[in-house]
């Protein structure tokens, strides 16, 4: 599968330009972890770009829903590695479905995440991504108020399962976001 032929899925059944960007912005984070950990960059961006797809046309979470549908799908149409389902499976805590490898594990730890550094952007009154702080996002999370719709715990869980320090973690995906800053409309404007 190509990335081409994933974006293709990703419009036949997301009509949101906003959660289309939430799906790159995974993509993003997904790209940076995967070079971290020296994995492939390639079959992680898929993993990112699709862990979504079928959010809005198969809402009802459960197991003809979000992701299971989705996931059903992917293995019907696909030729994507088990490796790539399991992890869709696994960022939807509630599936049941362990997070065994370190890409479920990276899927889990951005998803939520990136949505709330979206939102954190999108407060600025420049609404970039450019000159956004880590500890700006560190303040929003502690701000249950903010963003509601970010599961916070879901956030810890990631962190915990990625064995990773949560300020470096919010660092390290404000930096893949910011390589992507204008496909997801959070780049500096021009005056």
């Amino acid at each position: 599968m190509t990335r081409d032929q994933a974006w293709q899925i990703v419009q036949d059944f997301t009509p949101s330009e906003s959660l289309r960007k939430h799906m790159l912005a995974v993509e993003a984070a997904m790209v940076w972890y995967a070079e971290h950990y020296d994995q492939d960059p390639e079959l992680w961006a898929m993993t990112g770009l699709l862990h979504d797809f079928d959010y809005e046309s198969h809402p009802d979470l459960g197991p003809d829903g979000h992701p299971f549908w989705g996931v059903n799908y992917l293995r019907e149409n696909t030729d994507l590695p088990e490796e790539v389902l399991q992890a869709i499976l696994g960022h939807y805590n509630q599936s049941g479905t362990p997070r065994v490898t370190q890409m479920a594990k990276a899927l889990f730890a951005v998803d939520e995440l990136c949505g709330l550094i979206t939102a954190a952007c999108l407060v600025r009154p420049d609404k970039s991504i450019e000159l956004l702080e880590t500890s700006s996002v560190l303040k929003k999370l502690k701000d249950k108020a903010f963003a509601r719709g970010v599961n916070r715990d879901d956030i810890k869980i990631g962190i915990a399962e990625l064995e990773i320090d949560l300020e470096q973690h919010v660092s390290n995906t404000i930096a893949a976001m910011r390589m992507r800053s204008t496909a997801l409309g959070l780049g500096l404007k021009p005056i």
